[in-house]
């Protein structure tokens, strides 16, 4: 089974950075995606990038493009999420998803990391 543990996050200030780690262990399976998806207090989960297995293709939900850069560390099985220009709304709890891309298409989460940015 595959375990995820987040970490990162921290209090920042407007204008600031923080990276988040993804740290991926236990059995894993040849391809598949690795996503940040972030929640807020009383708003939706939102995805927020994910980067794929296979040919190190990534995606950014539009408020955070040009901001974020997703990117993975396969020798140490850790994706990171690097924020910079940080903004209040992005405040929420960030938490990694594995995402098998063959059948039966499972999904993993990790215990969440929370990010909080202050104006």
């Amino acid at each position: 089974e595959v375990q995820l543990q987040a970490s990162g996050g921290g209090l920042v200030q407007a204008g600031g950075s923080l990276r988040l780690s993804c740290a991926i262990s236990g059995f894993t399976f040849d391809d598949y995606a690795i996503g940040w998806v972030r929640q807020a207090p009383g708003k939706e989960r939102e995805g927020v990038s994910c980067i794929s297995s296979s040919d190190g293709s990534t995606s950014y939900t539009d408020s955070v493009k040009g901001r974020f850069t997703i990117s993975s560390d396969n020798a140490k099985n850790t994706v990171y999420l690097e924020m910079n220009s940080l903004k209040p709304e992005d405040t929420a709890v960030y938490h990694c998803n594995y995402h098998r891309m063959t059948w039966p298409f499972t999904d993993y989460w990790g215990k969440g990391t929370q990010v909080t940015v202050s104006s």
